[in-house]
């Protein structure tokens, strides 16, 4: 019998919330449970509409979805934007995550799906990418920085969430 390889894992449109919202409720709780933070309350229906937007990007592995990224015209958050430098057509990166079985067996997957974003976010014609991020998460925003992202603005803190606002000049 002849054994196939499996096909390398592939970029498309995400077509199900419910797989969406999955992969990224397992990544907040392991990501929570690795920094000893509480879950972020994520919504379904907020999964939905930005499925229905095309804005979700999965990784797939055969039939399992990796790794996802979501690319938005508009900020998922209520900072005033004043915080960024000027950009003509900016876009925003949110909801990164990584399957948590896969990130223990690949640690490339979350820079693999930054570095997607960028060329997409290019592609569509955007001068800058735009990211809201927990600093407490010190290897994610260690990976958006590595890859170009610089931090603008304080710290802010609201309950037990903190955010620091990031921005990537995007060359032509």
């Amino acid at each position: 019998m002849t054994t196939h390889p499996a096909p390398a894992p592939a970029w498309e449109p995400a077509e199900s919330a419910e797989e969406v919202h999955a992969l990224l409720r397992a990544s907040d709780l392991h990501t929570a449970e690795l920094y000893g933070l509480p879950v972020p309350e994520r919504r379904l229906e907020r999964s939905r509409a930005l499925v229905g937007e095309r804005a979700v990007h999965l990784l797939r592995h055969g039939d399992t979805a990796i790794a996802m990224f979501t690319l938005t015209g508009r900020p998922p958050f209520r900072r005033a934007l004043d915080v960024f430098p000027p950009a003509r057509a900016p876009l925003y990166l949110q909801r990164l995550a990584v399957h948590p079985d896969r990130a223990r067996r690949d640690a490339t997957l979350g820079l693999r799906a930054v570095r997607r974003a960028c060329e997409t976010a290019r592609a569509a014609g955007a001068d800058a990418l735009r990211a809201e991020a927990n600093p407490d998460l010190r290897k994610s925003v260690e990976l958006l920085t590595g890859l170009g992202f610089v931090a603008y603005g304080e710290v802010e803190t609201e309950d037990w969430m903190r955010r620091v606002y990031l921005q990537r000049a995007l060359d032509r």
